[in-house]
């Protein structure tokens, strides 16, 4: 295991998808080691950002603004955060689809993904949501039963991902949050639902074939790249497109006129929506660092750069057009150059539960006026609380609900014979990893 920095440093040779020897100067293909890397703590770093950043408008700080928002016109420091969990994301998951059949690689990301967002919709609706509502109204009465916003159909109207319903019961108006029209019990979560669009998007395209898939992936994500930098720069307003379909005289009596909105570009909402472009674009570029790493020198001149880069657009302008690619650079080369971090994650990986758990805990904080007693002591309390809750999230749901990523039915099992672990049917061969072998599942 590479335990050091300059460990790291003296891999010069590795082999690559070909089975030749890489370029001799060092590229993330032949230096990213699966086991001997920091991205664990940049994703712990990342997600308590989301809590300082969400503080503002939770919690009343900064002006009762997301912090970063005071520098940045484009982006606050949460969705600077983002950006980065985006772009890991992107480079894991596409190295884990390498070597993975569709259907084992859906099951595994709906295991990682789901079950914790579950918890911390129950823990919303029957733990923390009746203990505010009794601080806030006096007693339980209406909290189970209101007509609007039931803590059933929270839970229910959530549970895919898409937050339907925001609220519970009609509460929150005695906290800070509502002064500027905020209801909401878990405000960081709705960037779920693109995390798993994107990770369709590298299931699909896995369709394809090992050989094809690194030259569609390519284009994929560079097509969001560049589709993202004209809607940001201004140059395209897909908002403004229309259906070009609406204007054929008998389009509007087929099947497919009712499934599509006539005031959505193409008839489809997605591209309508600014965010697909702009959370699924860091997922792209991370895609790009999975196929061609080891193409991807890694320079500390061009990490300087990168941050560099990234500081004067994020305060000057471009952050989302071309700046972001920059910090994007900079995780990556410090993910591989500063090993000595590898250790982060002994005790678990904590950063989703951080990530899910945290907003949830801090419109709990202030229900009873945690605020009140000053930034110091409303952080270290939501520090250790979310710890304490990502740590069991950890252990008592994530780590056992990803122990089944093997699993195979029984009865599929029998057919294939008395071997108690065959290889799944939807799993290729063996391949080569884009980048260098992996730990990502």
């Amino acid at each position: 295991m590479t335990a050091t920095v300059t460990d790291a440093a003296d891999v010069t040779v590795a082999a690559d998808v070909g089975g030749s020897q890489t370029p001799r100067f060092r590229t993330v293909g032949n230096s990213f080691s699966g086991r001997a890397n920091s991205i664990g703590f940049f994703r712990w770093l990342l997600a308590f950002s989301v809590i300082f950043s969400h503080a503002g408008p939770v919690a009343g700080f900064y002006g009762q603004e997301d912090l970063g928002i005071q520098i940045s016109d484009e982006q606050s420091l949460g969705g600077v955060a983002v950006a980065g969990f985006f772009f890991f994301s992107g480079f894991l998951i596409t190295r884990s689809r390498a070597r993975t059949g569709m259907v084992r690689y859906f099951w595994r990301r709906v295991l990682r993904i789901m079950p914790a967002f579950w918890c911390a919709l129950l823990l919303t609706a029957f733990v923390l949501g009746p203990i505010a509502w009794l601080k806030e109204q006096g007693s339980l009465s209406g909290y189970f039963g209101a007509d609007r916003d039931n803590p059933l159909t929270y839970v229910w109207q959530n549970m895919f991902l898409v937050l339907d319903q925001r609220n519970i019961a009609g509460m929150g108006t005695s906290v800070p949050y509502a002064d500027i029209g905020g209801f909401d019990w878990n405000g960081s979560a709705w960037t779920l639902q693109y995390e798993f669009k994107a990770y369709i998007l590298v299931g699909v395209l896995g369709l394809v074939g090992f050989a094809a898939s690194r030259w569609v992936s390519t284009v994929a994500a560079a097509g969001i790249l560049v589709y993202n930098g004209l809607l940001w720069s201004g140059h395209i307003a897909p908002a403004t497109w229309g259906n070009p379909l609406a204007g054929i005289p008998w389009f509007g009596d087929t099947w497919l006129a009712e499934k599509l909105d006539p005031m959505a570009p193409f008839g489809h909402p997605f591209l309508s929506d600014a965010f697909n472009p702009m959370l699924i674009a860091p997922f792209a570029f991370g895609m790009l660092f999975a196929v061609w790493g080891r193409y991807i020198p890694v320079s500390d001149v061009l990490a300087v750069v990168g941050i560099v880069a990234a500081y004067l657009t994020y305060d000057f302008g471009g952050w989302n057009v071309w700046g972001q690619y920059g910090l994007l650079y900079f995780l990556m080369w410090a993910a591989i150059r500063w090993t000595r971090l590898q250790h982060w994650e002994k005790y678990g990986d904590f950063s989703y539960g951080v990530y899910i758990f945290a907003w949830p805990l801090m419109m709990f904080a202030c229900y009873f006026g945690l605020e009140q007693a000053g930034m110091l002591a409303y952080f270290a309390v939501i520090v250790v609380a979310t710890h304490v809750i990502a740590f069991a999230s950890w252990h008592l749901i994530e780590k056992p609900a990803m122990s089944l990523k093997d699993w195979v039915p029984p009865s599929l099992v029998r057919r294939r014979g008395d071997d108690p672990d065959p290889l799944p049917a939807d799993d290729p061969p063996p391949v080569p990893a884009l980048a260098g072998a992996g730990t990502e599942s």
